[in-house]
């Protein structure tokens, strides 16, 4: 495996981590929480595996792709949420960062985006 493509995989898990948690943050600021509580639980989750995804690949773990596929998969599913609420800006650029962070994980997973 090539240490550059691990290493931006890496980046783009990081940095779809921290626009994850600020999107929450920011959604908990808005006046109508409630209509934004799927947004918030995926934002958590997707943070959670963007970053365990960026560990797996620091150790050069053996199940990589594996977690790869499945930080794709949730990347998605969060951006796809992050999308229905274009009145956001900060969910449009969770929304940039998730799918950039998906493409990332197929193309180190080996698959197509």
């Amino acid at each position: 495996m090539d240490y550059q493509q691990i290493q931006s995989c890496i980046d783009a898990c990081n940095s779809c981590a921290s626009e994850c948690e600020r999107c929450a943050t920011e959604c908990l600021s808005e006046q109508d929480v409630k209509m934004l509580v799927k947004c918030i639980q995926l934002n958590r989750e997707c943070s959670a595996i963007c970053n365990a995804a960026a560990d797996i690949m620091s150790l050069g773990g053996t199940h990589m792709n594996q977690v790869c596929n499945l930080c794709a998969e949730i990347c998605r599913s969060c951006a796809e949420e992050c999308e229905s609420h274009s009145q956001m800006a900060h969910c449009q650029r969770c929304a940039e960062a998730c799918r950039n962070c998906a493409e990332e994980c197929l193309a180190m997973a080996g698959q197509p985006a």
